[in-house]
């Protein structure tokens, strides 16, 4: 059974309560229809969001950096592999098995120490004859008695065989005409034949068509050192299985190409044009073996599913979201430019929360709300309506609001004050982090333009901070390399905004809100909405 793909409800970059609330609930909404989704943040918290999921008890919805997907969460093929010690031969059995063309080999914590692949394995037999010499030189007495499904009935540490294999046949000379010393000898069930080569120094006797090892030729093993195992095979296979004795560690790969599971298939792909190789081992931050990806794996894979929540444009989503498949849009700001390859479902009303449209659809649908779900829905609401003083508040938000405040069962006014209040007393942020929280990107008649506006208990209380704001403006035109940056900073409980500029377009800003005679920055009174107030009033200063 194909495990069903995760979709993914995300909201905008320097995400407010709003934005998280709504990817929560939506999250909610479409797993009760059955679809399998997950709620995400594309940035840090504020502190009045961070208050409202611990209040009603919400998990900080999961990190996501990018569209694209990584090797970690793509189907690729299962980490069947080998050890060091593993014979040629049983990697061969092993290949059959599991219908590979190749292993990585691992370390015994399951770290990459190399890879064989069928090529490493047919140059064997297929090599010069030396390179194998060398092999069974450096091949352990056990590893050949596993090789050749033989037994060891006799082994001694002092081995001083050179990878040389002689097999002796019975002739009217018996073994006088044979080389034995320090050689691999394979020998018959004649006990004289096995001592006499034993005492012409053979390095390592391989009895065949034998079950037992007469006492005298043991002695003779003892006192000459050279190893005695009895074959599972006749003459022929053991000579066979004998040069796949050698263990992987002898011939593998030490350098191959690996993949990381954080890795994007899409970068994965383009590193695998340049090579020739079917498969390639993927590991994880320990370096440890998850599986192998092959070409077959980056061709048919695809991007995340995404549904966006609480904005439109590609500028202010998550990264690469262009790549990604996009089903659905639920917002209620302007639309910029968002374009797909597929129909979408695209919800945008003219209201003052996107929590708003959430609520309704739950009702629409028939699906209940919980009392937590429906205390953080009021909690975006009366955020992004600034209590309804924003002037993007509609009666829909304020029923909407009043239905989730009786299923919370909360009183607005008080749970208003409750959550401004818990925000300020939290809020040790510099001006920095301040402006960066919600901050978004216009490009304006060609103006690179940003503008911040943050929520505070006191606007007027920004004034003793002037030098901080001044400075950490400043730093962030620069690191944008901005042509105008403008910074609100609004309070509920003073009915309004002051507003700070950096730029060549500055002065036009300021002249949109002047200062009262003798004053600097002066309260703009009724001033709440960046999306209906202060975005078409930056718009008609600049154009």
């Amino acid at each position: 059974m194909i495990k069903e793909e995760p979709v993914y409800i995300v909201g905008h970059q320097h995400p407010d309560t709003d934005s998280i609330a709504s990817a929560i609930a939506y999250a909610f909404f479409k797993r009760a229809m059955g679809n399998r989704a997950v709620p995400c943040r594309l940035g840090d918290l504020n502190n009045e969001t961070e208050y409202l999921l611990k209040r009603f008890g919400f998990e900080v919805p999961t990190l996501l950096k990018d569209a694209r997907v990584t090797l970690a969460e793509i189907e690729i093929d299962s980490p069947v592999s080998i050890t060091l010690e593993t014979t040629v031969r049983e990697t061969i059995r092993l290949m059959h098995e599991h219908e590979r063309s190749s292993f990585a080999v691992i370390n015994p914590d399951r770290t990459l120490a190399g890879y064989v692949s069928k090529s490493d394995l047919a140059n064997i037999g297929l090599g010069d004859t030396a390179a194998e010499i060398e092999l069974l030189k450096q091949t352990s007495v056990k590893e050949i008695a596993e090789s050749i499904d033989g037994q060891i009935v006799y082994d001694d540490p002092e081995v001083h065989y050179d990878g040389k294999t002689s097999i002796v046949a019975l002739n009217e000379a018996k073994v006088a005409n044979y080389n034995a010393k320090d050689r691999i000898v394979i020998v018959g069930n004649d006990p004289e034949a096995q001592k006499e080569l034993i005492e012409k120094g053979a390095g390592l006797l391989i009895a065949v068509w034998t079950k037992a090892i007469a006492d005298d030729v043991l002695e003779a093993a003892g006192i000459h050192h050279c190893p005695i195992i009895i074959s599972g095979h006749g003459a022929m296979n053991t000579s066979r299985y004998l040069f796949l004795a050698p263990p992987v560690r002898l011939i593998m790969n030490t350098d191959p190409i690996v993949f990381r599971s954080n890795e994007y298939a899409e970068d994965v792909g383009t590193k695998m044009r340049k090579t020739r190789f079917r498969s390639y081992p993927v590991v994880d931050e320990n370096k440890q073996l998850i599986g192998y990806a092959s070409r077959y794996h980056i061709l048919n894979h695809q991007n995340k599913k995404i549904i966006l929540v609480d904005h439109n444009e590609f500028s202010q989503s998550v990264r690469n979201v262009e790549k990604a498949q996009i089903l659905e849009v639920i917002d209620h700001h302007r639309i910029n430019d968002f374009a797909t390859s597929q129909p979408v479902s695209f919800r945008n009303e003219i209201i003052g929360s996107s929590a708003t449209i959430i609520a309704t659809m739950f009702r629409e649908n028939q699906i209940p709300i919980p009392a937590n779900l429906a205390g953080l829905l009021l909690g975006a609401v009366l955020s992004d309506t600034l209590v309804f003083q924003s002037p993007t508040t509609t009666k829909k938000d304020i029923d909407t609001a009043n239905i989730l405040a009786a299923l919370a069962d909360l009183d607005i006014e008080t749970f208003a004050n409750d959550m401004f209040t818990a925000s300020a007393e939290a809020d040790h942020r510099t001006i920095y982090e301040m402006i960066v929280q919600d901050i978004k990107f216009y490009d304006i008649g060609g103006i690179h333009t940003m503008i911040s506006q943050t929520i505070v208990p006191s606007a007027l209380a920004m004034k003793a901070r002037e030098v901080e704001i001044a400075r950490d403006m400043n730093r962030l035109y620069e690191k944008k390399d901005l042509d105008l940056l403008v910074v609100c900073f609004t309070s509920v409980m003073e009915d309004g905004s002051i507003f700070y500029a950096v730029g060549e377009q500055a002065e036009k800003i300021l002249d949109v809100y002047p200062d009262a005679k003798g004053e600097k920055h002066t309260l703009q009174k009724g001033i709440f909405s960046r999306k209906k107030q202060i975005v078409p009033s930056v718009m008609d200063a600049l154009i």
